[in-house]
């Protein structure tokens, strides 16, 4: 076992594309290893993968990327398998709150601020950072002032400390922003709202093409909905167009996930033959 990587924070893969080899399992694994007690044998992984049309071949390739990237730790148990790294699992926690319960800002929510000056000599760091907030959901005042809502403040601290960069920033707690247009066009000057807009009405698309079996379009409805609770940050409805398809979303993925959890939890306990309990 890599003791580094297990010491090591575990990111989430911000470059997968929803629908890949690569996203397909990292979603199959983030969401049932845990209720499965963190350990499945390599056999059962590589069988549910080909339950979501992921040849053996494919699969066992995409294991060994996610072992590389500290996701999975391969380990013996009742045989040849893999646990999560425990590193991983805070990140996977977080992911839960995003993907399950994604909140919508009211006017009365506080904004968090972040100001940072990072000089040209570390700008791989200011690369990053730029980055990761982009990933959880902050919009653009200016180059070096970002906004996001307050609640995302302790991944704001962490992302900087992760970065080495809390030294050069400063975070601050804010009202009702107030620009010199309305919010709406505010909005749209921060986040690019067409972009947010193409991505819900595509997720909206693609729930007609999900697969009939429950198992499979569990893991695809989660894989395909993980992203927009990150780079959509929930903004309040004064401050998005009446239009807005976000809401619609969200209901269609809460109403789908009820409806295929159950099913795809027996699935996965039928395919790992009793040994351990899908919560």
């Amino acid at each position: 076992m890599t003791s580094d990587l297990a010491a090591a924070p575990v990111l989430d893969d911000i470059d997968a594309r929803p629908g890949s080899t690569a996203s397909l399992l990292r979603t199959l694994v983030g969401v049932f290893l845990r209720p499965l007690g963190g350990w499945i044998s390599a056999a059962d992984l590589v069988a549910l993968a080909g339950d979501l049309g992921i040849e053996a071949g494919p699969a066992r390739t995409g294991i060994t990327r996610l072992k590389q990237k500290g996701l999975l730790l391969a380990e013996r148990d009742a045989g040849i398998g893999y646990r999560l790294n425990p590193a991983a699992v805070g990140m996977l926690e977080r992911g839960d709150r995003r993907i399950f319960e994604m909140r919508e800002m009211t006017d009365a929510d506080p904004w968090c601020l972040i100001s940072f000056s990072i000089p040209e000599s570390a700008r791989s760091i200011r690369h990053q950072l730029r980055r990761r907030l982009q990933w959880i959901g902050a919009g653009v005042v200016s180059p070096a002032l970002w906004i996001c809502p307050g609640h995302l403040h302790d991944e704001v601290e962490q992302i900087l400390e992760e970065l080495d960069a809390r030294s050069r920033a400063t975070l601050f707690q804010a009202s009702a922003p107030a620009p010199a247009g309305t919010l709406v066009e505010a909005a749209a000057q921060w986040w690019d709202l067409a972009a947010l807009r193409a991505e819900h009405l595509d997720f909206q698309d693609q729930l007609t093409a999900l697969p009939s079996e429950p198992f499979a379009a569990y893991v695809h409805l989660i894989d395909r909905w993980r992203v927009l609770p990150y780079t959509d940050p929930g903004l309040p409805p004064s401050m998005l167009p009446a239009d807005w398809p976000g809401r619609r979303s969200f209901e269609e993925f809460a109403r789908l996930s009820v409806e295929l959890a159950a099913p795809a939890r027996e699935h996965v306990r039928a395919r790992t033959t009793g040994r351990a309990r899908v919560g």
